[in-house]
């Protein structure tokens, strides 16, 4: 990856000629002030990005399609703008700058902490609206304070929205770590409790899941448990007698696990208590020290790490209030971005009763989910600069 100014996308001032003589008549008509002009206003936000210490990273346009299946989830998958190779490997156009930064980092032979910014086009299938678009964003990686990294993330999206005269936008807050430490606390089989979190920020299959747990069991469906080693061997012979390789699709140790996995489902059940308090909890949602509260009473006595994450949420909370004086605030305890590799809070900045603006948040989980040998803390967030220019009225 090339750490270099971005090539010029829409909207970004170019070379001396037809195109700086268009921008130079827009400034004249838009009256004396340069600074809210689109081309101040572009050259302001691409500073932004390299300021200070920050590298300015351009990852390739083209990229391997297999990180994003892998991690980033089905529904972002089906966003992807895919060809293939000679290879015959998938790749898909550069639909964010996360994860090629994040590959970039663990790339360096010794990587310390680091500041990264970007400002360029990606690429989705979207329902409405083009495909290219741009995005700008921070990306901090391997930084030891949690806190300040994440103030420093709050500190750039203030900033960026300044740039475009946005002073109040909608708040919206959510906390992995929360809902994590509450999953931890409540009577459940342990086998449970991955299916959970993987279905946090995806309401429906969410609600859905509950309810199904909520169903009384039926006593005739247990079944015993057979052995792993004789059920593979039973497996292998079946597959032999009815003429299938044992090399092609799945192999009798997947098809035994999926199989024992699903019987371990089946049979653990969840407590009535605890899959109330997971709906209720999903349901709360409003100012943060209401939703605070309302969370205490429903746990009763919170344990030492579930108190702990509401007390980080609280303390990141008041620093991003700091950031926007006067701008509403909201709780979501149900909110999460569908991309298993956050962990802390997660946050989104919208116009009020409109589109998403910037969103973001604390993602631990990516780094060595891409191959790190150790956890790497992660914090960053993504603005959609179309948006913004159009709240600016440019």
């Amino acid at each position: 990856m090339e750490i270099r100014t971005p090539r010029p996308v829409r909207g970004s001032p170019g070379p001396a000629g037809s195109g700086s003589r268009r921008f130079a008549r827009r400034r004249k008509m838009a009256g004396p002030d340069p600074v809210t002009s689109p081309v101040s206003r572009r050259q302001r936000l691409a500073a932004l990005v390299s300021a200070g210490e920050t590298c300015l990273v351009d990852p390739p346009v083209l990229l391997l399609a297999s990180d994003y299946f892998d991690l980033a989830g089905e529904e972002f998958g089906r966003r992807l703008l895919l060809t293939e190779g000679a290879d015959g490997r998938q790749y898909c156009l550069r639909p964010d700058f996360t994860l090629p930064i994040a590959r970039h980092h663990l790339s360096l032979s010794d990587p310390g902490p680091a500041s990264y910014g970007y400002l360029g086009p990606v690429f989705r299938q979207r329902a409405a609206g083009p495909e290219e678009f741009v995005q700008a964003g921070l990306e901090l990686l391997g930084h030891d304070d949690a806190d300040r990294a994440l103030a420093r993330v709050f500190e750039f999206l203030a900033d960026a929205m300044a740039i475009h005269d946005i002073r109040r936008p909608d708040l919206r807050l959510g906390s992995i770590a929360v809902f994590e430490q509450l999953l931890e606390e409540l009577d459940m089989p342990a086998v449970w409790r991955p299916r959970l979190r993987r279905r946090f920020g995806n309401r429906a299959a969410m609600d859905a899941l509950l309810e199904r747990l909520s169903e009384p069991q039926d006593e005739t469906e247990i079944r015993a448990v057979p052995d792993r080693k004789q059920l593979i061997a039973d497996i292998s012979a079946s597959l032999r007698a009815d003429g299938f390789g044992l090399t092609l699709g799945r192999t009798p140790e997947e098809i035994a696990d999926r199989y024992l996995e699903k019987l371990a489902l089946s049979r653990a059940r969840v407590p009535a208590r605890s899959v109330r308090t997971l709906q209720r909890y999903l349901d709360m949602s409003g100012p943060l020290d209401e939703v605070q509260a309302d969370i205490r009473k429903l746990i009763g006595t919170p344990g030492r790490e579930l108190l702990l994450a509401l007390d980080v949420l609280e303390r990141n909370a008041a620093e991003l209030a700091a950031r926007f004086a006067g701008a509403p605030l909201r709780f979501e305890a149900a909110f999460s971005p569908q991309l298993h590799y956050y962990t802390g809070l997660v946050f989104e900045v919208r116009v009020p009763g409109g589109d998403v603006l910037g969103s973001g948040g604390q993602y631990d989980r990516l780094m060595q989910a891409l191959g790190a040998g150790n956890k790497i803390a992660a914090s960053g967030c993504a603005l959609w600069v179309d948006r913004l220019q159009q709240e600016a009225g440019i």
